[in-house]
């Protein structure tokens, strides 16, 4: 299956009250991702990672964080914790979702925009 790589913080995560530590993920998830979460393993493997994935406790964190609070049932959210996959590194992705980046389309964005830049939550 083709690699999907979901970023955590602001893609999955809510990530409204910003950095606060890699083990520390006190908001709520963006509304719908456990639906998407389960239609996405059944097409890729899905891989989760982001700045805390290469910090210590932050994978555990993401876990936990993903079995808390869930609207699905617990079998549901272990299922899903059995496909997940937590690197400490981006993969090689086939796609990547990610609420800080740009698609490049070959040619070469205005540095202003990129300069004025906001991410979903803010913009």
């Amino acid at each position: 299956m083709p690699i999907l790589c979901l970023d955590f913080d602001g893609v999955l995560h809510s990530y409204t009250s910003g950095w606060l530590g890699a083990d520390v993920i006190p908001d709520p998830p963006v509304p719908g991702y456990a639906q998407f979460l389960l239609r996405a393993v059944e097409v890729f493997e899905v891989h989760t990672f982001g700045s805390r994935s290469r910090e210590r406790g932050g994978i555990e964190a993401m876990r936990e964080w993903l079995s808390r609070d869930s609207p699905i049932d617990r079998a549901t959210i272990d299922h899903l914790l059995e496909r997940i996959h937590f690197p400490d590194h981006k993969p090689a992705a086939f796609l990547s979702l990610d609420d800080r980046a740009l698609t490049f389309r070959g040619a070469w964005p205005d540095i202003a925009e990129l300069a004025a830049f906001k991410t979903w939550q803010k913009g």
